[in-house]
């Protein structure tokens, strides 16, 4: 393939941007909000059924392309497939609908052109507005030139990006299906009280002896504790925005914990090594520790620590659990914070600002099961997780590898294979 074949045309020529489709107001839609895309993902998370009333209209295959900040700049782009054929769906007004016109261009294509540095960067410097409401400006987008190829390549980038993007999906979708089962084997061990007992049968319906507590009837030899006496909570460290360096020690804030509830590596910040220092130590984290941001707007969300982020730094505004002795399971104390969580959102205080106490969290009551079930959902937990560990880890990989192909793909400097695909 010889970058001859690719030919300088105005965007607006050969892609349609926010194409006139017809909904009547009123007319029950699905609704794609702002929040359903994530930053550089192709896949939407979900959609509303609701009234029509404005915004972008839209079909599967279109892209759709955050035209605010800070969306724009963190990436908010994805492709739309949760629609049926011939359906129409609406969304934000602050969608760029972008569309194949189908004698020059692909959608595929026109969906990773959107997430390229190629699109990008003509359209945050497109912005105009007021400080913290600049929108990219459809116009200038559009009579833009750029070399495109013809549409036989733009199939077979396409195909090659779109490999490495469902390799992601379906990674996440494991992982996904891996929580799910360690979710629900702590809810049926834990809080339905249906752990295998000596025989290997489930406790509680076998008969199992059950006894008195301050929460209710708990199995026996089981105990009634709170959080803080079985768990160290560890407040982050306010770092100064001025001592960020270019590359160093990763410092992880509320916004790192991704929508799997995992931390990234998305929108770093990093320190000098001499915050590798003893006096920065115990804010250092570890695989499987779990944090939860105890002020603003992510009050309650949790965060846990897998391989491809620790030895981070924790920032301020959450809190790290960790056992105290080092005896209990990581993974077990996650799911405490999980159902400690639910108590404390209904006790949220704060004026201009909510947040959790540390001392009433602490001292949340939390059932604590005797030590042969305890070590038997730490094997059946870590074998699920370590699986959860290495598909992030792969994932990351694979971004980094669709990101560095990406630009190269789409200016011709990387020749695709001319084989039918």
């Amino acid at each position: 393939m010889s970058s001859d074949e690719w030919q300088k045309v105005r965007l607006g020529d050969v892609i349609e941007f926010n194409p006139n489709e017809k909904l009547k107001k009123g007319e029950l839609a699905k609704k794609i909000g702002m929040d359903k895309l994530h930053p550089l993902q192709r896949y939407i998370r979900g959609f509303e059924i609701t009234k029509y009333t404005s915004g972008t209209k839209f079909r599967n295959g279109d892209t759709l392309l955050a035209r605010i900040t800070p969306c724009l700049e963190n990436g908010k782009t994805a492709q739309v497939t949760v629609l049926e054929k011939d359906e129409v769906g609406f969304g934000s007004t602050e969608f760029i609908v972008l569309r194949e016109k189908k004698e020059y261009t692909v959608n595929d294509f026109i969906y990773y052109l959107a997430i390229s540095p190629n699109l990008r960067d003509i359209a945050i410097k497109s912005m105009t507005g007021t400080s913290g409401r600049q929108r990219a400006q459809v116009d200038l987008i559009k009579n833009t030139p750029m070399k495109f190829p013809p549409k036989r390549i733009q199939k077979k980038v396409a195909y090659i990006l779109s490999t490495i993007d469902e390799k992601i999906e379906l990674n996440n979708r494991i992982n996904q299906n891996l929580e799910a089962m360690a979710q629900a084997i702590f809810k049926h061990w834990f809080v339905d009280f249906e752990f295998p007992n000596e025989e290997g049968r489930s406790y509680k319906s076998s008969g199992g002896e059950m006894v008195e507590s301050e929460l209710g009837l708990i199995p026996r030899r089981w105990e009634v504790s709170d959080l803080g006496s079985i768990s160290e909570i560890q407040n982050g460290f306010a770092f100064k925005a001025s001592d960020y360096v270019a590359d160093g020690v990763k410092v992880l804030r509320t916004l790192n914990i991704g929508e799997n509830g995992y931390f990234t590596n998305n929108n770093l910040v990093y320190l000098p090594q001499k915050y590798r220092s003893e006096k920065y130590e115990k804010y250092i984290l570890k695989n499987f520790d779990v944090a939860l941001v105890m002020v603003g707007a992510s009050i309650g969300k949790i965060g846990m620590v897998l391989r491809n982020t620790e030895g981070s730094l924790q920032n301020q505004n959450m809190w790290r659990f960790r056992s105290k002795d080092g005896q209990i399971p990581q993974l077990f104390l996650y799911y405490l914070v999980k159902e400690a969580q639910k108590v404390a959102s209904n006790w949220e205080t704060g004026s201009a600002r909510l947040f959790y106490r540390k001392d009433s969290f602490s001292k949340i009551k939390v059932i604590f099961p005797n030590n042969n079930t305890l070590m038997l959902f730490k094997k059946v937990s870590s074998a699920i997780f370590n699986r959860v560990n290495n598909n992030v880890i792969e994932n990351e990989r694979l971004v980094i590898l669709r990101d560095t192909l990406l630009p190269k793909l789409m200016s011709g400097e990387i020749r695709v294979p001319m084989e039918e695909i």
